[in-house]
């Protein structure tokens, strides 16, 4: 692995770890507050596993990149949510 810097003020050079970084950021570290570098990486961690598992993404026709195939679940399931980070994200999914 080699590290490679980018030049400054160059926002098309990084652009994807900043778009990540600015998400992360508004929904989820402004809304809470962080002892220190301890409690940010389970935080972050939980985020991520949101992030990746269930936030929709534009790019991906509003499917989360953990998701490969198009789901479609009967319209008829009742719809339940669930909590993560504490009730600063609310999840919804259809109960099966």
């Amino acid at each position: 692995m080699q590290v490679v810097k980018i030049p400054p003020r160059t926002p098309r050079a990084n652009c994807y770890a900043e778009r990540w970084v600015r998400t992360a950021r508004a929904e989820c570290t402004d809304r809470m507050l962080i002892y220190d570098e301890r409690h940010l990486r389970p935080v972050l961690g939980e985020y991520a596993g949101h992030y990746n598992g269930h936030r929709p993404h534009q790019s991906r026709q509003q499917r989360p990149p953990d998701q490969n195939g198009q789901v479609s679940a009967p319209l008829n399931l009742p719809v339940q949510r669930r909590q993560v980070l504490g009730g600063v994200i609310n999840e919804y999914y259809q109960a099966a």
